[in-house]
């Protein structure tokens, strides 16, 4: 199943609970602090409506996930789906999209952290978010889902006191009248296609699939319960800020929860809500690195990627060279990218990725009740990639073309040099 038959493995540590906080942390951390307020302005009024497509579509991945994931428990996620049951350029699209979008996704995620605790230097402060959490990481996934359940924990408790706060002041002025125009058929499906962004944390329980105890139960229990647990927070959340700001409001806020809880006659939770906004976006860095991470050790596996990045650490068991690797990357980015730039241009590549799981999962059974999910599912990301902003569209498929170019020259390399690599 990989191209290395002779490297060591991953250690099964992890139980449901430890896959379904990771998941959480990812999820939360994105969502609510960085793609809610550019899909209000493109939703509008139907910022909900959005909410509820990127909802559905994200459980049809989910499930083709929690499927596939149960069949093949290795590292690398839907790179590994797509090259066993489509064939081995496919895997390898859906692991080039799932670098390059989660790359990206991690520069945002850490220049949040940036711009809430110190703004004026806010890409030094990315940077170094960057190379701590790495160090984390490197320690042992164990460890990374300790520190995880910790932030979890502190962000649910912050967003908690937003809900509470917005909703016990009653809807303000702002709420009632400010409520935005639709965005129509088009704004909704682009804010869907945004907040997806914030949903596609589930893939780093699939990603870890080596390390997770018993992956065949495990999985497709977290997975479920990740999304649904989100969902709930999302809705929660989204119905608090829009009833004190309204969609208008929402949509033009640089930091919308901390202007909901100030709206709301709560000014006292704004350094709380800043607070636990750096922290949500540390626990969204801290899982997307590992993710990342092991999608590179799959691909270096089969030689997709330089060789020596499937080294695992000996006493650590982790993929310490790749780790240590798309830190550096990350933290090159962080230093130079803009934060809502780098939300569209990974929700792009993520929907390509979940569009492979989704064709993947085709190929599994071949009654119609089980295909109907995984047709929704690819039909949805493929609608939701090609209605992001047109900027995002143009530079994902520049990018994914790159990747494609780059396959095929190694393929005509293997073959020319009668190489058995896949």
């Amino acid at each position: 199943m990989t191209g290395s038959g002779s490297s060591p493995r991953l250690r099964r540590t992890l139980g449901v609970g430890d896959a379904v906080v990771i998941g959480l942390g990812s999820m939360i951390g994105a969502g609510v602090f960085a793609a809610l307020a550019p899909a209000a302005a493109a939703a509008g009024s139907g910022l909900l409506p959005g909410l509820a497509v990127a909802a559905l579509i994200a459980y049809c991945n989910a499930m083709s996930s929690a499927r596939l994931a149960a069949r093949y428990p290795a590292s690398g996620g839907t790179y590994v789906y797509g090259r066993e049951r489509l064939g081995a350029f496919w895997g390898y699209l859906a692991g080039w999209s799932f670098v390059v979008g989660k790359t990206a996704s991690c520069a945002a995620m850490a220049l949040t952290v940036g711009a809430y605790l110190w703004p004026g230097q806010a890409h030094a402060v990315a940077v170094a978010a960057v190379v701590a959490l790495t160090a984390v990481n490197y320690g042992g996934v164990q460890k990374s889902a300790w520190l995880t359940r910790m932030i979890v924990a502190v962000v649910l408790a912050v967003l908690a006191s937003v809900v509470v706060a917005c909703l016990g002041s009653g809807a303000s002025d702002a709420g009632r009248l400010d409520i935005g125009a639709s965005g129509g058929v088009g704004g909704v499906l682009q804010a869907a296609g945004l907040l997806f962004f914030a949903f596609a944390g589930y893939a780093r329980i699939a990603t870890l699939g080596e390390e997770v105890r018993d992956p065949a139960r495990t999985i497709p229990r977290a997975i479920p319960l990740a999304l649904g647990i989100t969902l709930v927070v999302y809705a929660c959340v989204a119905v608090a800020v829009l009833s004190v700001l309204g969609a208008g409001a929402l949509g033009r806020a640089e930091a919308p929860l901390a202007d909901a809880v100030r709206a709301a006659g709560a000014p006292g939770l704004v350094p709380v809500v800043r607070v636990g906004a750096a922290v949500a976006a540390l626990g969204s860095l801290l899982a997307l690195i590992l993710g990342v991470s092991r999608t590179c050790l799959a691909m270096a596996r089969d030689r997709h990627l330089p060789g020596a990045l499937a080294a695992v650490h000996p006493r650590f068991r982790v993929p310490h060279r790749a780790e240590l690797a798309v830190g550096a990357v990350v933290a090159a980015l962080a230093a130079t990218v803009d934060v809502r730039g780098a939300i569209g241009f990974s929700s792009f590549g993520v929907l390509v990725y979940y569009a492979v799981a989704n064709a993947s999962a085709l190929t599994l059974d071949p009654s119609p009740a089980s295909r109907a999910l995984p047709v929704l599912g690819l039909a949805g990301c493929l609608v939701l990639a090609f209605a992001l902003p047109a900027t995002s569209v143009v530079v994902g498929t520049a990018v994914l073309t790159v990747g494609v170019v780059a396959y095929g020259v190694r393929r005509r390399r293997w073959a020319g040099g009668g190489s058995g690599a896949r």
